[in-house]
């Protein structure tokens, strides 16, 4: 709406009305404060009253604060015109079961939602008199709960109470103390008879609401959590309670709850840091769903914009690595590879955090903070280390781990040198067990997470390539001795060709180049050679090919013996002929 604004001043200029959506965009950005009430006046049913034809009823509705004032301008009929105090609706001639279905919206001010109420009066219009309107009953409905949620979005129905145009409303404290819906009467059933407002028990008014609020919740559990700080007793209960909150309510109120997590873990980190980082983990992976994957970016704009959690990043680090390091030892890990899933936004979180503390504190504790991501990725070496051919928990929260592991790159290098990330790789990707002990499912998520390494602009930096190419190489290298996921290793060996024969201008892909010679031009050949062999055999026994010896495979371990063959220079193949010790090795 403002890049529109921006490119069309004049329109605007004009005095257009812009009118917001009913309900939530699809995207509610981090300063986006709304807080608008949609009301519909449904219907009514009304008796006769002893009249001999029905009555022409007209609904007027004000908002009262909680002092019984009549809030100004608090009622709107539609966008472009002017809000008004009092709301008259139209009138259904000769009709006690009004139906009107008009949709009403208040915005009302945050700070005076909580104490005020709808009030709404119903009068007979006089056929003969037009001037004449007499007042017979009225309703009512607070806009708050007891508990401090507003109105559900649902239809409600009200109480229709007896009174006439003597009746005064001076004092709302008579009747506000009334029920004004069965729900309502239920919390009060001892009511005495001899009250100034008696209900009609034959009459009923319907409305429904709706609530277009970033502020205003109408959930227990979330309300609890937000206002954490009248019950300090019930955090632990409250922040368990998260889980329960409808997916709806968290992207709506995500600023507000990210905020209230961050200002509890810095209350007391020791009591409620790890429900803190449970918590922040349910609200990451809920945003991995892809009904509110549209609301990641909200979540990056908040990271980078809002979030104060400067301390927070040392309690995150705690308890990341407090889970890894009990992944050896417990047999539930469904928290332990939540957190994995959550690797690439934890670690946002965490770098923001000590980007925050540095700028604070001019840089202080750098050496602290460099030891505790070291010690964390030797956790995170420690957990892809563990032999998980008899473990299908352990397998999962590796897997976990793995396929998030290429997602914490980028916010590394905002902390490291290229090198030193570089090494944080090499390191972690050195220490998955090999091919020969682990299944083949597991064979699938390693190589993956290395394409995903080599497709990452931490690989496209020749300073770090230099140091991560040999441990990819070496993978790759197992693979195709065991003849194992041919497909994915030559769509790596692909990618590391492009990017080689891209940055062919750089002294350091003559270095480059011989690695891949050594490592991989005599596995190519009989890759090749194998798999062209197996074809022709499953032909003329069968006279079909095997699922892993296709054209297909063929043609990319071709391309990829090609694209290393067109890299090698005249010393590349003179190094090559000068390591067969005879001619017969070269046969």
């Amino acid at each position: 709406m403002e890049q529109i604004r921006r490119e069309n001043p004049m329109i605007f200029n004009r005095g257009l009305a812009v009118t917001r959506k009913l309900g939530f965009p699809d995207v509610i950005m981090p300063g986006d404060i709304r807080n608008d009430l949609y009301l519909t006046l449904e219907k009514g049913d009304f008796e006769r009253g002893g009249k001999s034809v029905q009555k022409n009823i007209e609904v007027t509705m004000y908002v009262l604060y909680a002092d019984g004032e009549i809030l100004k301008d608090c009622i709107s009929l539609g966008s472009g015109e002017p809000n008004r105090s009092s709301y008259h609706s139209f009138v259904l001639y000769h009709s006690n079961s009004p139906r009107w279905g008009e949709i009403i919206k208040l915005p009302i001010p945050i700070d005076r939602f909580r104490g005020s109420h709808l009030r709404f009066e119903f009068r007979h219009c006089s056929t003969k008199d037009k001037g004449e309107k007499k007042l017979f009953g009225f309703a009512f409905s607070p806009l708050m709960r007891d508990d401090g949620t507003t109105l559900s979005d649902d239809i409600h129905e009200l109480y229709v109470y007896k009174c006439d145009e003597n009746s005064t409303f001076n004092n709302h404290a008579l009747y506000l103390g009334l029920p004004c819906c069965k729900e309502d009467y239920n919390g009060c059933p001892n009511i005495p008879s001899s009250l100034i407002f008696q209900r009609s028990t034959k009459e009923s008014f319907f409305i429904s609401t709706q609530l277009s609020s970033t502020k205003l919740t109408q959930n227990v559990d979330l309300l609890a959590l937000l206002k954490w700080k009248a019950f300090p007793d019930r955090i632990m209960d409250v922040l368990g309670r998260l889980r329960h909150v409808s997916g709806e309510e968290i992207v709506k109120f995500l600023q507000d709850i990210l905020d209230t997590l961050f200002v509890i873990l810095d209350d007391n980190t020791e009591k409620y840091g790890l429900l803190v980082f449970q918590s922040l983990v349910f609200i990451i992976n809920l945003l991995r769903d892809i009904k509110y994957f549209h609301f990641r970016p909200v979540m990056d704009t908040y990271i980078q914009k809002h979030f104060a959690g400067a301390l927070a990043y040392k309690e995150l680090i705690r308890c990341l690595k407090w889970y890894m390091d009990c992944s050896a030892e417990l047999i539930r890990q469904d928290h332990i590879q939540e957190a994995m899933r959550a690797l690439e936004y934890l670690f946002k979180f965490i770098v923001q955090s000590r980007i925050l503390y540095s700028r604070a504190t001019c840089g202080m504790e750098e050496e602290q903070f460099r030891s505790s991501i070291q010690e964390l990725f030797q956790s995170i070496r420690f957990v892809l280390s563990l032999d998980s051919r008899n473990s299908e928990t352990l397998l999962f929260t590796q897997a976990a781990l793995l396929n998030s592991f290429p997602t914490i790159f980028d916010e590394l290098l905002q902390m490291f040198t290229v090198q030193e990330v570089a090494e944080f790789v090499r390191g972690t990707l050195g220490s998955m067990p090999s091919t020969v002990h682990i299944g083949q499912s597991m064979d699938v998520v390693k190589l993956q997470s290395i394409a995903r390494t080599v497709d990452s602009r931490l690989f496209s930096f020749s300073e770090s390539r230099r140091i991560l190419l040999p441990v990819v190489l070496h993978h790759i290298h197992l693979h195709l001795r065991q003849q194992k996921e041919l497909l994915i290793c030559s769509g790596i060996l692909g990618s590391i060709f492009s990017i080689v024969k891209t940055s062919s201008l750089e002294a350091d892909v003559m270095e480059e180049v011989e690695m891949m010679v050594e490592s991989l031009l005599d596995v190519l050949l009989q890759t090749l050679l194998t798999i062209m062999s197996k074809s022709h055999a499953q032909e003329a026994v069968r006279g079909q090919r095997c699922p892993q010896c296709t054209a297909e495979i063929t043609g990319e371990y071709v391309s990829c013996l090609l694209s290393l063959l067109r890299q090698m220079c005249d010393t590349h193949f003179q190094h090559l002929l000068d390591n067969f010790q005879s001619k017969d090795e070269l046969k």
